[in-house]
């Protein structure tokens, strides 16, 4: 009989993933206590670069979404990134691996990243999670897709 992972251990498998995996982050485990421990000691750039590769976004397009500066995040590119530049990142490979397994697959997760959604008043997903309070607009919608719940 084959174990199957549960869908909260699948979406962190996925965060792992979209972060460049255990090798880049360093890091035995996966979890949400440890996703605070890789914040505080700031991701690698290589994990900014990896999510935004397997997201098929640019540098510019994430930074902006997520409120950061394009330029610093260029100068980034030899250290590790800033705890507030690693949490943003970390929001960001949280909400796509969320999306991913709501939604099925990774290619319908980001359309729905990208695509104005009327449940947002009309904004991307994409374009909130610069803040929390954005972010968890963006979760909220993601849970009532996953549990058919219609407002």
């Amino acid at each position: 009989m084959a174990h199957t992972l549960s869908p909260q251990a699948q979406e962190q498998a996925t965060v792992v993933a979209l972060l460049g995996g255990l090798k880049t982050l360093g890091s035995p485990r996966a979890s949400s206590v440890n996703y605070i421990e890789l914040v505080r000691g700031g991701l690698p750039f290589r994990s900014f670069r990896t999510v935004t590769d397997a997201l098929t976004l640019t540098l510019d397009v994430v930074a902006t979404s997520l409120g950061l500066s394009p330029r610093t995040l260029h100068r980034r590119k030899a250290e590790r990134l800033t705890a507030i530049e690693s949490e943003r990142v970390m929001r960001l490979a949280r909400v796509a691996a969320r999306a991913e397994l709501v939604l099925g697959d990774r290619e319908a997760a980001l359309d729905w990243l990208k695509t104005p959604n009327r449940a947002l008043d009309d904004a991307t997903p994409l374009s909130l999670l610069d803040t929390d309070i954005g972010t968890d607009e963006v979760l909220e919608v993601l849970t009532r897709i996953q549990f058919s719940i219609y407002t």
